[in-house]
């Protein structure tokens, strides 16, 4: 039964991804496919051809992302988008909404060096429990005036969803600075530390060694 059971739980780990990728994938492309209902009715693939196109829709979407960007990367695209968002900001609801999903947007497709800086340890939500963090910027000065000291800005990504979390202002001292690779951290917190990206054993040590030799420099004497 032990066997069976090993078996059995194998053929999950195969096939349970291959599945969810599958509904997910399939689903995604349902979607976008409804993209195609901006073509007028007698323009469509089913009425042209006599059947639908499963992932149509995607090839269309990506055409109009594309010549909008193209459009939007010129000077008259740009004069046309800063016309059409200084109109969006004189609508009371609607410029809150926009300017949100604008910035959260640009934040996400941002480059990594300008997002994530680098992964620090920070003991959060109490002493003496750590969490994988990453410094995303210097605090505002007047921010730094009123509590009276340097802070940075850090954001604390909650497993396995990191695009949730916590924006926090910290002193640089109570941050350790790990020095590996932002796609490293991502990964151990998207597998809830279940993926060890740092396989050398050599590299671990180090890394440990380093947190502690920082952890007792910051100690008082």
């Amino acid at each position: 039964m032990s066997r069976l059971r090993r078996y059995f739980v194998a053929g999950l780990l195969v096939w349970l991804p291959i599945v969810a990728t599958f509904l997910v994938v399939s689903f995604a492309i349902r979607l976008i496919d409804r993209s195609l209902l901006l073509l007028p009715h007698q323009y469509r693939p089913e009425n042209l051809i006599g059947f639908e196109i499963p992932g149509l829709g995607v090839i269309l979407t990506l055409a109009l992302v594309l010549i909008t960007g193209f459009l939007a990367a010129n000077f008259v695209g740009r004069r046309l988008v800063s016309g059409w968002e200084s109109l969006l900001s004189r609508i009371p609801l609607v410029r809150s909404v926009y300017g949100a999903v604008k910035q959260i947007t640009a934040s996400l497709f941002a480059d990594a060096s300008q997002s994530f800086r680098e992964v620090v340890l920070v003991e959060y939500p109490r002493r003496e429990l750590w969490m994988l963090a990453f410094v995303t910027g210097d605090t505002p000065t007047k921010f730094k005036d009123v509590v009276g000291e340097d802070l940075i800005n850090i954001y604390v990504p909650t497993t396995p969803n990191p695009t949730s979390g916590f924006y926090l202002m910290v002193p640089p001292r109570d941050v350790k600075r790990l020095n590996i690779p932002v796609e490293v951290g991502l990964k151990m917190i998207l597998s809830a530390g279940v993926v060890n990206p740092l396989d050398n054993p050599e590299d671990a040590e180090r890394m440990m060694q380093e947190i502690k030799r920082r952890k007792a420099q910051d100690q008082p004497d």
